[in-house]
C-alpha cells in the first residue's frame, strides 16, 4: 500500500498581526528597526516553483522513481538512505545524535526547498511541514537563509541571492561537493561550473578529513542575540563521504539526561567518524530537525517541538514508496 500523497502546497502563510505592524509604525529607533529585521516577512519571490521553473525553461520536476519505505529506510532507484540513532555518554553528559546516510543516483535528487514556497526574509515554516509540502522521505534544515540577507544562494540550480560573505558549501551536478570563499566568486560563475545547491552559514569542520582549526572561534553572524555559535548545542551538519554519498547528522541538545548537545569540534569528530572527508555546519539551535517517512525523528531541545526555519534540503518521493515491516 502506497501512502497518500500531501498536498502539494498547503500554502500555510503566517499571517502578521495587526499590532505587530502598528509597533512597526510606532515604536521608535531600534525596536522598530529590530522588529522590521527579525519578524517581518519580507517576500521578495511569492511563488518559488514557478520561478524556477520559468529560470531553468522547464514546467515541471520530474516523478521520483517509486521506492520502498522502512522505519529505518529508503530505497529507490534514486537513492539510497538509512536512519539510525546513536547514544553516547552518561547522565548529563548524555549525548544523542540522528543520522541519515544517504546515497544518491544523481546529485539533483538531493534538493532544497523555502517555507511557504516564497523567497525573502524571515519567512518560516518547520521543517515537517516543509517536507510535507515538497513529498520529501527525507529532510533535514538547511542554513536559514532567511535570518539575513547576505550569502550566496543557489537552490535547485537557481540563483536567488548574490552577497557573498561568508565560507559557502557547494554542491555540484556531478556529485562532488566543495567547501569555497563566497566573497572570491559570484553566483553566475559558479551555476556556470555546474552548482546545483549552495548554503551560507558554516564553519567548515572538516576539510581533506581533518577537523578544521579554529572553528571554536567562528561567529556566523554578529547580528542582535546571534553573536556566536560556540558551547555545547543542538546541531545540524552535513558531510561528504564520496560524491553523492552524504551523511546528515543531527544532535539534539540542551536537555540534560537526553541529550547535552555538542561543541563544533565534537560534531567535526562525529562527521569524521562517519567517514566525512569534508563537512559543513548547518543552522542548529531549536531549528535542528530531521523528518524521515514524515515523521519528526529528534526530539528539539527535548520538547518535541520544531521551530519555524526558512528550508530544507529534501529527498523526494514519499507519496510513490510502498511502505514495508522490513
Amino acid at each position: 500500500m502506497t501512502t497518500a500523497p500531501p498536498s502539494r502546497r498547503r500554502r500555510t502563510h503566517r499571517v502578521v498581526l495587526a499590532a505587530s505592524l502598528t509597533a512597526v509604525l510606532t515604536l521608535g529607533g531600534t525596536a522598530a528597526w529590530a522588529l522590521d529585521r527579525y519578524v517581518v516577512e519580507h517576500v521578495a519571490i511569492d511563488d518559488v516553483d514557478s520561478y524556477v521553473a520559468e529560470q531553468a525553461g522547464t514546467t515541471a520536476d520530474a516523478e521520483p522513481a517509486a521506492g520502498t519505505l522502512t522505519d529505518t529506510t529508503y530505497t529507490s532507484d534514486d537513492a539510497q538512505v538509512t536512519v539510525s540513532t546513536v547514544t553516547t555518554g552518561s547522565g548529563d553528559g548524555t549525548v544523542t545524535y540522528y543520522v541519515a546516510d544517504v546515497v544518491l543516483s544523481d546529485a539533483t535528487v538531493l534538493r532544497s526547498a523555502f517555507a511557504q514556497d516564497q523567497f525573502g526574509t524571515n519567512i518560516t515554516e518547520t521543517t515537517s511541514d516543509i517536507a510535507a509540502d515538497n513529498d520529501a522521505v527525507l529532510a533535514v534544515n538547511g542554513d536559514y537563509y532567511g535570518f539575513r540577507d547576505t550569502g550566496i544562494v543557489i537552490r535547485n540550480g537557481v540563483v536567488f541571492r548574490d552577497e557573498g560573505a561568508r565560507q559557502g558549501l557547494a554542491f555540484y551536478r556531478d556529485g562532488h561537493v566543495e567547501v569555497y570563499d563566497e566573497t572570491t566568486t559570484d553566483a553566475d560563475t559558479l551555476v556556470a561550473a555546474g552548482v546545483w545547491n549552495t548554503l551560507s552559514f558554516g564553519p567548515a569542520l572538516l576539510e581533506d578529513g581533518q577537523v578544521v582549526d579554529g572553528i571554536e572561534d567562528v561567529e556566523v553572524d554578529t547580528n542582535v542575540g546571534n553573536h556566536s555559535i560556540q558551547g555545547e548545542q543542538p546541531r545540524t551538519a552535513v558531510g561528504v563521504v564520496d560524491d553523492n554519498h552524504l551523511v546528515f547528522v543531527v544532535v539534539d541538545g540542551r536537555s540534560p539526561g537526553y541529550s547535552a548537545g555538542v561543541t563544533l569540534t565534537g560534531l567535526a569528530q562525529i562527521l569524521q567518524d562517519l567517514g566525512a572527508t569534508t563537512a559543513y555546519n548547518l543552522d542548529g539551535g531549536g531549528s535542528s530537525t530531521m523528518v524521515f517517512g514524515g515523521e519528526l525523528v529528534n526530539d528539539p531541545l527535548g520538547r518535541g517541538q520544531e521551530r519555524g526555519t526558512s528550508d530544507v534540503l529534501y529527498v523526494g518521493g514519499l507519496s510513490t514508496a510502498t511502505r514495508t515491516d522490513g
